[in-house]
């Protein structure tokens, strides 16, 4: 078995692995990406639309360009990484297995590990659609990599399951195509994506969305034929007599991500409720020198606002194997962070006491769309320590909000706080 010893492995070779490969570098430390697929980049290569960099480069660029800048830095440095290599387990110890054609099985042993591993599509299993198993129907992801990669038209008349902005983006992708996108059903009464790719994907194409319904039959035994929507209740239930019956040859579903973490369970580290693991302000794990950044640790609008988190996941690493080696933070010295009213998940879920004088990083999204919203910190004795107002929430667009504790005159004894949003007491004033 062949040994290496290195000081940060970084597991995934998309924009977070990239961003915190550069930085570690740049610290005089040294990085190793792993990568499971063919070529650096992620799934940045499959992104062929504009709209990335504006952030991070002043300038907009599609998501090859986008992550080629980053390419370029990490050869320029000398940044070693492997590709088509799969890590197999991490264990507490911060050692790595992984496998690869050309070295069989390798060990690296680390310092500090960075998981960058990105997210995965729900699938047709997680949502239980009624039918046979007929050939048509697939990811938006997948139809996206067939399209804008492989040079491959899945069909050409299509039905989109859901509003996520992969499922939005590609309805436009396939019009461009000279495709038929017959409608975007969702769930949900409002899109589950982005409201600009709303506007700019579907209605300035004409593409209908249909909100309210799902999918509740699919028809065809070899190849999709058709499929039938019908309305849900509250409870998500169908309402009898509301079916209405689309032809297609395609059926794309854009019904949520999941962070890919397998890995970080197998090393032993804690979930949240949003399936990305539990961090504190320094976007460390449960457990020591293991951090968690990018679409791993929770699904991200934009991939400027995973490249920040990733740069800075990448700095925490730098200052963990430089200053705190080896010294574990009790749970004494911590403050636990908690969704209150209309928040589904917050991060990070810890703060450690002794860094409440610094700007912190809060992430967080609501579970309802409102306007006219107050957000508030509060700690465990209901005292209200921050609070801001907020003219339109909605849960496709996270909330990152920095906050300075101490000046914010939080007990330093304090063992919680509770983030909530909540309707504001009071009138809009003037100009706001």
């Amino acid at each position: 078995m062949k040994q290496y010893e290195i000081d940060v492995a970084i597991i995934g070779g998309g924009s977070a692995g990239l961003a915190s490969a550069v930085v570690v570098k740049k610290a005089g430390l040294n990085p190793l990406i792993l990568e499971r697929d063919k070529e650096l980049g992620g799934i940045l290569l499959q992104c062929i639309h504009v709209g990335f960099g504006l952030y991070e480069f002043k300038e907009e660029l599609t998501g090859p360009e986008f992550a080629q800048r980053f390419i370029n830095e990490v050869k320029e440095l000398g940044i070693a990484y492997k590709l088509n290599t799969m890590v197999i387990e991490i264990t507490k110890n911060k050692t790595i297995y992984a496998v690869n054609n050309e070295e069989g099985l390798i060990k690296i042993k680390t310092k500090a590990i960075i998981l960058s591993m990105g997210c995965r599509e729900r699938t047709r299993g997680a949502i239980n659609i009624p039918g046979f198993r007929p050939a048509g129907i697939y990811t938006a992801g997948q139809a996206q990599r067939f399209v804008n990669m492989e040079g491959y038209l899945p069909g050409k008349t299509y039905v989109i399951l859901g509003s996520g902005d992969i499922g939005m983006i590609m309805a436009r992708r396939l019009t461009w195509e000279g495709c038929k996108v017959q409608a975007v059903v969702e769930i949900l009464p409002y899109v589950s994506g982005l409201l600009r790719n709303q506007v700019q994907c579907l209605e300035d194409y004409g593409i209908p969305l249909i909100t309210g319904y799902t999918i509740t039959k699919i028809h065809g035994r070899d190849k999709i034929q058709a499929v039938t929507v019908s309305k849900v209740d509250r409870n998500f239930d169908r309402v009898i007599g509301s079916d209405k019956f689309i032809e297609c040859d395609a059926l794309l579903l854009s019904v949520g991500l999941i962070p890919e973490n397998e890995l970080t369970l197998n090393a032993g580290a804690e979930l949240s409720s949003n399936n990305g693991p539990i961090v504190d302000n320094n976007l460390e794990t449960t457990i020591e020198g293991i951090f968690a950044c990018g679409n791993v640790l929770q699904v991200h609008d934009l991939v400027d606002m995973v490249t920040a988190e990733a740069k800075r996941a990448g700095e925490y690493a730098v200052d963990y194997i430089k200053n705190r080696l080896g010294k574990e933070v009790s749970d004494k010295e911590k403050i636990k962070c908690v969704p209150g009213k209309n928040v589904n998940y917050v991060k990070p879920d810890f703060i450690n006491k002794k860094d409440i004088s610094k700007d912190l990083i809060f992430t967080f999204r609501v579970k309802e769309p409102g306007r006219r919203k107050l957000i508030q910190f509060k700690d465990n004795n209901n005292k209200v320590i921050y609070k801001r107002k907020k003219i339109h929430v909605i849960p496709s667009e996270m909330i990152e909000l920095k906050i300075n504790l101490e000046k914010n005159n939080i007990n330093p004894a304090c063992g919680q706080i509770e983030i909530e949003v909540i309707d504001r007491p009071e009138v809009l004033i003037e100009g706001e």
